[in-house]
């Protein structure tokens, strides 16, 4: 199957949530690599790297969210692998 990669910004009560280690988890179980951070204006950015399958379940996760976040809406953009990030990091 052909990797793609997904970049997201998620928009809601998504930061002092726990929001970028369960983002994290998830990423680590299903095999992704790429990246999640805060952005200064209070959403959570992240870019994933995987399988298609793999990144419509990250992208599910993300539309809930863990249980002390509010998710407002998820801006996606879909495209092709870069195969450039080894594995899955919190950015800071």
């Amino acid at each position: 199957m052909t990797e793609k990669q997904l970049h997201v910004i998620v928009h809601g009560k998504v930061q002092g949530v726990n929001f970028r280690w369960a983002t994290y988890e998830k990423a680590i179980r299903l095999d992704l690599t790429g990246w999640v951070r805060n952005t200064p204006g209070r959403e959570v950015e992240a870019i994933f790297e995987g399988e298609e399958e793999d990144l419509q379940e990250v992208l599910e996760f993300l539309r809930e969210g863990p249980p002390a976040a509010h998710v407002r809406k998820v801006d996606e953009s879909w495209s092709e692998a870069t195969n450039t990030y080894p594995n899955f990091t919190i950015e800071y």
